[in-house]
């Protein structure tokens, strides 16, 4: 290693329940390979299940508090509590979670040392940046989390049953919100046998919810997209309309989870105390926005209460702390992917780019001075402009007309396909005329037959290209011996390529379904 490597400290958190660690013994050789020399505090990952030992074989070494903290580089999870800023080294580099939106005195006191702190929490939504997003990797978690919590307070089944004690109903669910936490536990309540509803103010998610088994409940009230990929505070008609359905849906379903969230802001209030006391008792409600003031009225941040009608609910403020070796290896991975990112030569020297609106947006204090909020970053999630004439009664130049719609360059090249197969039609005999018919039947059957499968389901996939491949197979043994030396040639290339596909098809479709078969 370089005598120039700067060092990278990985110290152990020291909020209280805190579980994870920002380092794990699978992402330190990542960091190593970037030129770094990584030093992580003794006991730093016990919490997470990983020992000091572990570290060690994966090339860190095993340093104690104040070697770590006095690093080049600290990495950490949660916010550094006031002793802790002043653990900092000048000039030193602080990658943690920070809140900045919703923590201004932490900011000014992290301004007011020479040292330089990247906000986790502050990464644009543009595509690039998806690798950093710690939020999604949380989210995902506690998503999940959230599900086996309510499980485990609701006591009965979620999936269907028809025993010889009697037939036992699913379970029905409830999600507000279909953001990566929303979306994560609507699959896992699906996967565990529940009747999975959800609703969310962008009715663009209303696929992927469906996609995910569930129904999508719209509230009926149109809603601006968000411009910068998070949500946005809703209106007055869609409150009013949203309240309505969850008092239809508390009277009917066993459990609620809510995840609404709104940057900078207190936790938009979704359930009254009304709902809860419409729901049946032995219900529970898990309020992932806990921390953040709470989506439901009576949730106890980091408690799980239980109402006078027998309704728990959940307000654990560390659901992804709650798998703890799962949340340490994935937030781990975005900050060896921030690093990538700060460490452009792979040699152990961090180096922050202010031309680099990801890095920018990060940023919350450079060098002792303030840089947030940052400027606004145009970011992949907001809607496409519509374009709209300044003046209806002037038509645009040419100069600064648009180009065609994509969809009226497809509709003229799908004429002029048409066009050349009407006159080549024309002049053809009834035999050619025949073959041709049955060809562009057959190019639009299968297009709408393969292109409406679903991306998840690979396997009837597989079967209908074996089908295709058995009738091309079919077609080329009747032709192989009715014409000459090239229809003969011809009829045994397709009668080969169309038998190993057949071959691999089935193989392929084989091994999928041994994927989901129960040893």
């Amino acid at each position: 290693m370089s005598h120039s490597a700067q060092r990278l400290g990985v110290v152990a958190e020291s909020a209280p329940g805190e579980t994870r660690v920002a380092a794990t013994p699978a992402t330190v050789p990542q960091l190593v390979s970037l030129g770094y020399e990584v030093v992580v505090e003794s006991g730093a990952g016990r919490r997470s299940g990983f020992t000091d030992d572990a570290y060690a074989r994966a090339g860190a070494r095993i340093g104690d508090r104040e070697e770590t903290w006095s690093a080049d580089a600290v990495l950490k999870v949660n916010a550094p509590a006031a002793d802790e800023i002043t653990a900092l080294r000048e000039g030193a580099t602080l990658v943690s979670l920070i809140g900045p939106a919703a923590n201004a005195d932490l900011v000014d006191a992290l301004a007011r040392r020479p040292i330089t702190v990247l906000a986790m929490d502050a990464v644009p939504r543009v595509s690039r940046a998806q690798a950093l997003d710690v939020l999604s990797s949380m989210a995902n978690i506690a998503g999940y989390r959230a599900v086996i919590e309510a499980a485990h307070a609701f006591g009965r089944l979620f999936t269907g049953q028809v025993t010889a004690a009697g037939k036992v109903p699913p379970a029905k669910v409830l999600v507000a919100g279909a953001g990566v936490a929303g979306l994560a536990a609507i699959a896992t309540a699906a996967s565990l046998g529940a009747i999975v509803r959800a609703t969310d103010p962008r009715p663009e998610v209303a696929e992927q919810v469906r996609s995910l088994g569930a129904e999508f409940l719209d509230v009926g009230v149109a809603q601006e997209s968000s411009a910068d990929g998070y949500a946005r505070q809703t209106s007055r008609d869609y409150d009013r309309r949203a309240a309505e359905l969850y008092a239809e849906q508390a009277a009917d379903v066993d459990i609620v989870i809510t995840t609404a969230l709104i940057p900078g802001r207190p936790a938009p209030r979704l359930l009254t105390s009304e709902h809860v006391a419409r729901m049946r008792p032995g219900s529970v409600v898990v309020d992932m926005a806990a921390a953040q003031g709470g989506n439901v009225e009576g949730t106890r941040p980091g408690e799980a209460v239980v109402t006078e009608n027998g309704v728990t609910i959940i307000g654990y403020t560390d659901l992804a702390g709650r798998l703890p070796a799962q949340a340490s290896q994935l937030y781990g991975t975005n900050v060896v992917n921030l690093m990538k990112l700060l460490t452009p030569g792979e040699d152990g020297r961090l180096v922050l780019d202010f031309d680099d609106v990801v890095q920018r947006a990060m940023t919350v204090v450079r060098d002792g001075e303030k840089t947030w909020p940052p400027p606004p970053v145009p970011v992949s999630a907001a809607p496409a402009p519509t374009p709209v004439a300044a003046d209806r009664g002037t038509a645009p130049s040419s100069a600064g007309r648009p180009p065609s719609p994509p969809g009226r360059r497809r509709h003229l090249v799908t004429a002029a396909v048409a066009a050349a197969l009407f006159v080549l039609t024309a002049f053809s005999p009834n035999a050619l005329i025949e073959h041709v018919t049955v060809f562009v039947l057959s190019i639009v059957i299968g297009y709408y037959v393969i292109g409406n499968v679903h991306h998840a389901l690979h396997t009837p996939l597989m079967s209908i290209t074996n089908a295709i491949s058995g009738i091309i197979v079919v077609g080329a043994l009747l032709q192989i011996g009715q014409g000459g030396t090239v229809v003969a040639v011809l009829s045994f290339v397709a009668i080969l390529l169309a038998s190993v596909n057949i071959v691999g098809g089935f193989a392929v479709t084989r091994r999928m379904l041994g994927m989901f078969t129960r040893s």
